[in-house]
C-alpha cells in the first residue's frame, strides 16, 4: 500500500492551516463547549496534526464531574486501545534493529513455552492483525481482570502465565478470521519481553517513547492533578461517577501492550505524525507500510483500522478508537493528505452521544472537507 509523500496539505498549505487553526480556536472552543453540553462528557479535547506539527489544539470542560478544576492543554489523556499501534511500532523498531523479524512464528517467539501444534505456523502479524484465532471470550474476563489486579507477581510473569495457558491449548477462535481481542497484544507484548529481556513497559519507553521525546508517557490512569476517568451510573440513573486513579481506575497492568498508555495530546501527536511522514526519523518507510497494510481481504492492519478510498482523506484512512470504559480516545489519519485528527474525552458515552466522534466530524468538515 502506498502511503503519503512528505508534503504540504493537498487542499490547504501547512502554514495556511496553522493560521486558520489559530484564527478559529475561539470558534472551536465554543464547539467543544456545546458538545460537552449536548453529550454530558466532563471534558473534551481535540487536535489537528500535520507533518510539520500541531497547528491546532483545544480543550474544554472539567477534570472531574461536579468539580471546577478545568482541563488544560498540558493534561494527560488515557489512550486505551490506541496503545496497540504503539506496541506494533515497537516491534517494527526491533525488526529494524535486527533483533526481531516479520513473519516470526509463535514457536519462534515463545521458545521457552510448550505450544499446542495448532499454533506452529501462526505469525506475529496474525497476532497484531487479530487473525491468529485468539479470542478474549472466556480468557480476558472479569475473573482474570480481578485476579490480575490482585496479583503480586511481576507483570511480565503474568503475561508469560497467560501465554502459557492460552498457547498450550488449541485456538479458541478461527485462525484467519478477524476477531478483535486484547489477548493478541498481551501476547505480542510478552514476545517483545523475550526479545528485549525486559518488560514491555521498559522496552516501549526505551525504543519508542524516549526517541520520540514523549516525556509525558506513562501507564495506567493518570495520577496527580489530572483529569479522572468516569463511569456511567448503573441503569443510566444519576450522574457520572469520577474514578479515583488511586483505586481500580484502569485495566490491570498485565493488559498494558493492548491499552494502558497515557500522555498529553501534544505527545500523542508526535507518534501519530510518524504515519504522516513515512516514519519520520524513527521508522523506515517500508516499516510504516508493513504496519499499515492489512491482510488480504481485511481492513485491520497492525494496530490500525484501514479504509480505502475515503474522499475526504484523498485515499487511505487510518483510524483507531480506545477506551477502558472510563475514557475515550479517537485518532483518524489521512496519510496521503498529510493530516490527522485526535479527539478525546474522560468518559465513554453511548454511540449517539460520543463527543470524540462528533468533534472529529466537526474538525474534519472544517479543516479537510471532501
Amino acid at each position: 500500500m502506498t502511503l503519503l509523500r512528505r508534503t504540504v496539505l493537498a487542499a490547504i498549505p501547512a502554514a495556511a492551516l496553522a493560521g486558520r487553526a489559530q484564527a478559529e480556536s475561539t470558534a472551536a472552543t465554543g464547539s467543544l463547549e456545546r458538545l460537552i453540553e449536548e453529550t454530558g462528557v466532563p471534558a473534551l479535547a481535540g487536535a489537528v496534526v500535520t507533518p510539520d506539527g500541531l497547528p491546532f489544539l483545544a480543550v474544554d470542560g472539567v477534570r472531574r464531574a461536579g468539580g471546577e478544576d478545568r482541563v488544560t492543554t498540558d493534561d494527560l489523556w488515557h489512550l486505551g486501545s490506541n496503545t496497540k499501534a504503539m506496541t506494533a511500532a515497537l516491534y517494527g523498531r526491533l525488526v529494524e534493529a535486527g533483533r526481531a523479524r516479520w513473519g516470526a512464528t509463535l514457536p519462534q517467539l515463545f521458545p521457552d513455552l510448550t505450544l499446542n501444534l495448532a499454533w506452529s505456523a501462526t505469525t506475529v502479524e496474525q497476532l497484531m492483525s487479530h487473525t491468529a484465532g485468539l479470542t478474549d471470550r472466556g480468557v480476558i474476563d472479569g475473573g482474570w481482570l480481578m485476579a490480575s489486579h490482585r496479583a503480586t507477581t511481576p507483570v511480565d510473569a503474568q503475561r508469560t502465565a497467560l501465554a502459557d495457558r492460552v498457547l498450550g491449548a488449541p485456538p479458541g477462535g478461527k485462525p484467519g478470521q478477524f476477531d478483535y481481542a486484547n489477548l493478541n497484544y498481551i501476547l505480542a507484548g510478552a514476545a517483545i519481553e523475550r526479545i528485549t529481556g525486559t518488560t514491555w513497559e521498559a522496552a516501549i519507553t526505551t525504543h519508542l517513547f524516549t526517541p520520540l521525546g514523549l516525556t509525558t508517557a506513562g501507564f495506567g490512569a493518570p495520577k496527580g492533578n489530572q483529569p479522572w476517568g468516569h463511569r456511567r451510573p448503573p441503569l443510566g440513573v444519576g450522574g457520572l461517577i469520577p474514578v479515583d486513579p488511586a483505586g481500580l481506575a484502569d485495566n490491570p497492568p498485565a493488559l498494558g501492550p493492548a491499552g494502558t498508555v497515557h500522555m498529553t495530546l501534544t505527545d500523542y501527536s508526535k507518534f501519530v505524525r510518524l504515519f504522516l511522514t513515512r516514519g519520520g526519523d524513527l521508522l523506515r518507510p517500508e516499516t510504516v507500510a508493513h504496519l499499515t497494510t492489512p491482510p488480504t481481504g481485511r481492513n485491520y492492519a497492525l494496530g490500525w483500522g484501514v479504509v480505502q478510498g475515503q474522499p475526504w482523506a484523498r485515499g487511505v484512512q487510518l483510524a483507531h478508537e480506545g477506551s477502558n470504559t472510563m475514557w475515550h480516545m479517537l485518532a483518524v489519519l489521512a496519510p496521503e493528505r498529510g493530516l490527522a485528527f485526535i479527539t478525546a474525552a474522560n468518559v465513554m458515552m453511548p454511540d449517539d452521544r460520543s463527543a470524540p466522534r462528533l468533534l472529529f466530524k466537526q474538525l474534519q468538515q472544517r479543516f479537510a472537507p471532501a
